[in-house]
């Protein structure tokens, strides 16, 4: 079973501070000796070794130097700063817009060479189509209250579908039938939504599996996660982009995929629950 998917950053938040308290221990200060050599109160120190306060690399630099350990600094921001890419928020990552966001995902995606994707809510990115990614991508635009550059993200995202087509890449795709029936944007859009759905799911780098809303339950539905190769899963939920890269919970989550994926029809069912879903836009 998935655990909480922020686990993964509190755990290594967890490891992060656990090193601190170490080097505290070692140098044989006290809490309140190594606040005062610091120039904080004692409960910063008490939070940064519980975990719960994420270090800036100024507060490591003077961890260490009052520790005499100034050699720990340069792992040491590295590691903070890796464990504060585990999650970000997306009114963080799209402070400046999306665009930038979306070439780091084509970057991303340029690497690697089994993506396997479940989503219970919309079209995956490199599935969309550009009116729908628009539609999808103005609507996410107002509610975070980010810089509207939706025509330069929209490019950015589309251009990753390009995968879709070259040798080396390889998407497995689940998706719940309620991706087929919420419409995103209006109707002219969402149908030409699904008909590229067609057109791509016989793509031969492409499988894509549809679970049925009749479909008996083996396995709850989830937010969308994507599982690229067996390295990083990224899981969408409202408000952050969560990295997961601890081995335990990357087979948790591919386990969660296999399951997935056998409650899917493929194939002409698959394709029949497509066309359905054009049909009831009339």
């Amino acid at each position: 079973m998935p655990v909480s998917p922020s686990s993964s950053a509190q755990a290594a938040r967890e490891a992060l501070a656990v090193r601190l308290n170490h080097l505290r221990v070692d140098s044989g200060l006290s809490g309140k000796e190594l606040s005062a050599r610091c120039g904080w109160h004692p409960a910063k120190t008490s939070r940064l070794q519980k975990g719960e306060a994420q270090p800036s690399d100024a507060d490591i630099r003077a961890w260490c130097a009052a520790c005499g350990a100034d050699d720990q600094v340069p792992d040491l921001i590295a590691t903070a700063r890796a464990v504060d890419s585990m999650y970000v928020e997306w009114r963080r990552r799209h402070r400046n817009g999306m665009r930038k966001t979306q070439e780091d995902f084509y970057a991303l995606y340029e690497r690697t060479d089994v993506c396997r994707v479940y989503v219970s809510n919309v079209v995956p990115g490199f599935f969309q189509t550009p009116a729908y990614a628009t539609a999808l991508m103005e609507s996410i635009t107002s509610f975070q209250g980010t810089p509207n550059d939706v025509p330069e993200a929209v490019a950015s995202r589309v251009a990753r579908s390009r995968f879709l087509y070259e040798g080396g890449h390889r998407f497995a795709v689940v998706m719940e039938e309620s991706v087929l029936r919420f419409r995103i944007g209006d109707r002219e859009t969402m149908g030409d939504q699904l008909r590229h759905l067609l057109a791509v799911m016989a793509l031969p780098a492409v499988s894509l599996g549809v679970i049925p809303l009749a479909a008996t339950r083996t396995m709850w539905p989830l937010e969308a996660f994507y599982l690229h190769d067996d390295t990083r899963t990224i899981v969408e939920t409202l408000t952050a982009e969560v990295n997961i890269v601890q081995p335990r919970e990357l087979a948790d989550y591919a386990k969660a995929f296999r399951a997935l994926s056998a409650m899917a029809v493929h194939g002409a069912r698959a394709r029949s629950l497509i066309e359905s879903a054009i049909d009831s836009l009339g």
